[in-house]
């Protein structure tokens, strides 16, 4: 990974602006496969994830704090960052798609959060409490509930689903690299120069796909909302939720993104909804309920001592922070 120290555990109860965060996140991120989908009906799958990552760099540049110099000692985990959160998984995911369903790929993007709990625990070497790990494993059965229906007799291959996997690894590093990067440098400042890197990684195979690609307005509208959007100020504002609440917790966002787009499903598409992904929509709900609530650190506690951090973070939040 990098020699980053670990990000500090966060146990408080999510503020309000924590849950905004995550609606803001999830409703983004949801609908980025319907914006995927319309952009590969005229451009290549390198091309979509060179155009996501360009209008993402390009939304954020515009930001005045996104500019702001970071610390010399953090470049080289940024640019890690930058490719294990960006250009590894949008690469991946294209190519995984050739031999997975859409559906069966986001069932397995729903263990994200799981991942992000196992490396958070091996990295600070503290095992995580018992409410989260309930929380956790709570949405993650909502979102196999949710995605059942969509992957009954969908074609995999053992290679498709391997590259998944690999890609979710992926974002459970760069969820818990990010958390100590945005409290040294601020959130902006570390997503837009991890995007920087990214698009240099993705460019040459990206402008290759441009000459298989065609012309489309609707294609090319959905890849500046799919960049500016899904790919620039989601990033930014779930870094800011993992610096608040912490990686794992924030990662609870990722069991959000088939909710919003079962719900686009049946407000734009006219999609009905199997009665199991309304049992799944419960469990989400249940399992983010559950990891949002306050607790103690475990170590704090086992000592006897309370995080004097965490306690002025929440007096801070409940005077409207």
């Amino acid at each position: 990974m990098t020699s980053a120290a670990a990000p500090r555990t966060r146990t408080a109860a999510f503020t309000l602006r924590d849950w905004g965060l995550l609606a803001g996140v999830a409703l983004m991120w949801g609908s980025s496969f319907l914006l995927i989908e319309i952009g590969l009906a005229h451009l290549q799958p390198t091309t979509v994830t060179w155009l996501r990552i360009l209008f993402g760099a390009l939304t954020l540049g515009c930001v005045p704090a996104a500019r702001r110099r970071i610390a010399r000692a953090d470049w080289a985990a940024v640019a890690v960052l930058g490719l294990v959160w960006l250009a590894a998984p949008f690469t991946l995911f294209p190519l995984a798609q050739q031999s997975i369903s859409s559906s069966l790929a986001g069932m397995v993007n729903g263990a994200a959060p799981l991942f992000t709990m196992l490396v958070a625990t091996v990295w600070s070497r503290r095992l995580p409490t018992g409410r989260q790990v309930s929380g956790l494993v709570v949405g993650f059965a909502g979102v196999l509930a949710i995605s059942w229906p969509a992957v009954q007799g969908a074609s995999a291959t053992a290679l498709g689903a391997g590259l998944v996997l690999l890609a979710t690894l992926f974002y459970g590093i760069a969820f818990n690299m990010a958390v100590p990067l945005e409290e040294r440098n601020g959130a902006l400042p570390v997503i837009w120069r991890a995007q920087m890197v990214a698009l240099l990684l993705v460019t040459p195979l990206g402008v290759v796909g441009v000459r298989d690609s065609s012309w489309s307005w609707p294609a090319m509208l959905a890849m500046v909302a799919l960049g500016a959007l899904s790919t620039g100020l989601a990033f930014a504002f779930f870094t800011m939720l993992a610096g608040r609440v912490g990686a794992a917790r924030g990662s609870v966002t990722v069991y959000f993104v088939p909710v919003v787009a079962i719900v686009l499903g049946v407000l734009l598409a006219g999609e009905s909804v199997a009665m199991i992904a309304l049992v799944g929509t419960a469990l989400v709900l249940s399992g983010a309920y559950l990891t949002s609530r306050k607790e103690r650190d475990p170590v704090a506690v086992s000592v006897g001592i309370v995080d004097d951090a965490d306690n002025e973070e929440e007096r801070t939040d409940e005077r409207g922070r």
